[in-house]
């Protein structure tokens, strides 16, 4: 009889794990943890074959050193950023992650954000659940027809976001040093970043995080944007300079912003960016819908799957460990 392979999931925010028994079944055993650091999960890693993750990290190369039969750290989500990809490279570990389950979702949720600030739905509740029944104190409000809206990054989110807002009758533009003029067939100018943030009525932010994009936008950044301009984020936090976006709205740089992730995450309570009129906080639920859920669930467990039956994964973001890996593929 086969030996089963040993799964551990560092952590995990859904109800049922169903779907990663399921997946898994006769090939692993899976271990289930609710950690949210490296030395909480180890000591059951230690002899794992694959290590399912969710939020638990950074996995460093310490990490990787001490888990040497590990041969895929499989993320549920898209960012990579709590996983050091080159030190996995070096150690021959496969890291998968999913990067197409939540593209609807978090486009649409950009929209619902720009909408809010540009018709202060937020505010206009707030106020009528005060008692009050008022146009006068939220204005000026802004039409997005007309208007122009800045991308920073145009990956697979981002398009989705420009052809959203061009049916809204917004112009799109867009900064990526990846992405060619006309590379894609979708509405959007292709603009160096500082000459687009200062043409720009809301600028959405899309990039991964990486030490090149983190912190991007900061004092420089914020002082290019238009002192009527909206910031939006729905990818990672730590790409803003959360004291110099507090120090650009306190100088009212830009109108305002909508965040639905932070750095830190969750924001502290009491802290700079709560309680403004126009700082529209979530908390970092852009990716979610009942559909997206089951796409989340599936793709990392499949990926391990593949791996422990000698199949190359679908979705690797260190392509250069093929043909030099721990699985031998």
């Amino acid at each position: 009889m086969a030996v089963k392979a040993k799964v551990v999931l560092t952590d995990y925010v859904w109800e049922s794990l169903e779907v990663e028994k399921k997946t898994l079944a006769g090939l692993a055993d899976l271990v289930a943890l609710q950690t949210k650091k490296p030395e909480e999960f180890l000591p059951q890693a230690k002899d794992c074959d694959a290590l399912l993750n969710t939020y638990a990290g950074p996995i460093t190369a310490e990490v990787m050193a001490q888990i040497p039969k590990c041969k895929i750290i499989a993320r549920y989500g898209i960012g990579v950023d709590t996983i050091d990809l080159e030190a996995a490279t070096r150690a021959g570990i496969i890291v998968t992650n999913n990067p197409t389950y939540c593209i609807e979702e978090v486009a649409e949720h950009t929209m619902a954000l720009l909408l809010a600030c540009a018709r202060k739905v937020a505010f206009y509740d707030r106020l009528v659940r005060g008692g009050r029944w008022e146009v006068p104190p939220g204005k000026p409000m802004f039409r997005l027809a007309g208007s122009t809206l800045g991308l920073v990054g145009f990956g697979n989110i981002a398009r989705q976001v420009a052809v959203r807002a061009a049916s809204f009758g917004m112009r799109v533009l867009y900064a990526d040093p990846f992405v060619k003029e006309g590379q894609f067939d979708v509405p959007g100018k292709k603009m160096e970043l500082h000459d687009m943030l200062g043409e720009s009525d809301f600028v959405s932010l899309h990039p991964p995080l990486t030490p090149r994009t983190r912190k991007m936008i900061g004092d420089k950044a914020l002082s290019h944007m238009k002192p009527g301009a909206f910031l939006v984020n729905c990818s990672r936090g730590p790409i803003v300079d959360t004291d110099a976006l507090v120090r650009a709205l306190d100088a009212k740089m830009i109108a305002g912003c909508a965040l639905d992730t932070t750095d830190p995450e969750p924001l502290p309570d009491p802290h700079p960016l709560r309680g403004r009129e126009n700082v529209i906080l979530n908390p970092h639920v852009a990716w979610y819908s009942e559909k997206a859920m089951v796409g989340l669930q599936a793709g990392a467990p499949n990926e391990i799957r593949r791996v422990l039956t000698g199949e190359w994964p679908v979705n690797v973001v260190n392509q250069a460990v093929k043909g030099r890996n721990r699985a031998g593929l």
